[in-house]
């Protein structure tokens, strides 16, 4: 319908651009948060659910703006832990369970959120 009307031009400024760019956003933090330096990778018999959260997972600490943006993403610790727990709650999680409060942190600096592959 927007294609129709006002071509494609519009379609691909309204639709498309913003789309690809949400999208990649998305799938950096999603790197960002599973691969950084100290990422524990465990097999079959190795993995166990508590261990796989909190050492395949990170904590990225980010400002106000972005933890809004981002529903709170920068807790991914504790979101691989418990699912369930509502976004807006994952920082009083953190706050209220001492031993969530020390988890291997990432950042969304390219260099320093990448896992050295050999």
């Amino acid at each position: 319908m927007l294609v129709y009307f006002f071509g494609w031009p519009v379609w691909l400024l309204t639709q498309v651009i913003p789309q690809f760019i949400a999208s990649a956003i998305g799938t950096y933090l999603f790197y960002a948060q599973h691969n950084f330096p100290g990422v524990s990778f465990f097999d079959r018999h190795g993995w166990a659910y508590e261990k796989a959260a909190l050492e395949s997972s990170s904590y990225m600490k980010t400002g106000p703006v972005w933890a809004w943006f981002t529903a709170n993403i920068g807790y991914h610790h504790i979101h691989h832990l418990n699912a369930r727990v509502p976004f807006y709650r994952l920082p009083e999680v953190l706050k209220e369970i001492p031993e969530l409060g020390k988890p291997k942190t990432t950042s969304l600096h390219p260099l320093k959120s990448s896992a050295v592959c050999v």
